[in-house]
């Protein structure tokens, strides 16, 4: 059975989401607090985690981070009050898969989180190469294996975050075709109408500089200026920031 771990202090809330996940065949555990669900989570991986900002013991944010640096993969669905959009930005960047704003409907956060799912499956990925079963994208001296969540560049490892995975997995989806900022923020961060950017900037900025070999002169993560962004597996023409 699918689970989903509940991070949340509020009793009110936690019965709530509870009901709300059990109704959708989902098994729930619940945390009251920061330290319980760092426990919960390395005891046993959820399939995906629903998160509150402020909680006891330790943040949201740090828990964020942390449990995205353990397991890459699983998906995180922010809940909060909080409806600051700095706040939303800081999230993606720590790699949130979502960020819900409380009073929510309870069947849009069960579809929320089902999307954030269905998302973090990556068998629909067509690799480029395959000789491990992995899902394998490779080009000029880069070689991103997004089964096992490794990089490299000329042979030598590469940290990517869990988001940037994400964001080569969704251009190795669709080589050749532009791509816009908000069509990579809904498609790949799953915000709908989401108001800033810059986070889509930020993170092709640093994937060039991670990737390419001359970041200020890019060869495959091209800007294409008024629509959006390009990814080429084969080098035709450069184009800056």
């Amino acid at each position: 059975m699918e689970s989903v771990l509940v991070v949340e202090d509020s009793r009110p809330m936690q019965q709530a989401l509870r009901r709300i996940f059990a109704s959708d065949a989902l098994e729930v555990t619940v945390a009251a607090d920061g330290i319980a669900a760092m426990q919960l989570f390395r005891s046993q991986t959820p399939n995906a985690v629903v998160l509150d900002l402020r909680l006891p013991g330790k943040s949201g944010k740090e828990l964020c981070r942390e449990f995205k640096t353990l397991a890459p993969k699983v998906p995180i669905v922010v809940v909060s009050a909080n409806a600051d959009i700095d706040d939303k930005v800081l999230l993606l960047e720590l790699g949130a898969d979502d960020y819900v704003t409380k009073p929510f409907s309870p069947k849009e956060l069960l579809a929320r989180v089902r999307r954030a799912m269905r998302r973090a499956d990556t068998s629909n990925l067509v690799p480029v190469a395959d000789p491990a079963r992995h899902n394998i994208l490779a080009f000029s001296d880069v070689r991103l294996d997004f089964s096992a969540m490794e990089a490299s560049k000329a042979g030598r490892p590469v940290t990517l975050t869990a988001q940037e995975f994400k964001v080569m997995k969704f251009f190795a989806s669709c080589p050749g075709r532009v791509v816009s900022r908000e069509e990579l923020l809904n498609e790949v961060w799953g915000y709908q109408n989401y108001p800033s950017t810059r986070t889509v900037d930020n993170h092709i900025l640093r994937l060039r500089q991670k990737l390419e070999t001359d970041p200020a002169n890019p060869r495959f993560l091209l800007t294409v200026h008024g629509a959006g962004y390009k990814f080429l597996l084969a080098n035709s023409g450069s184009a800056g920031m």
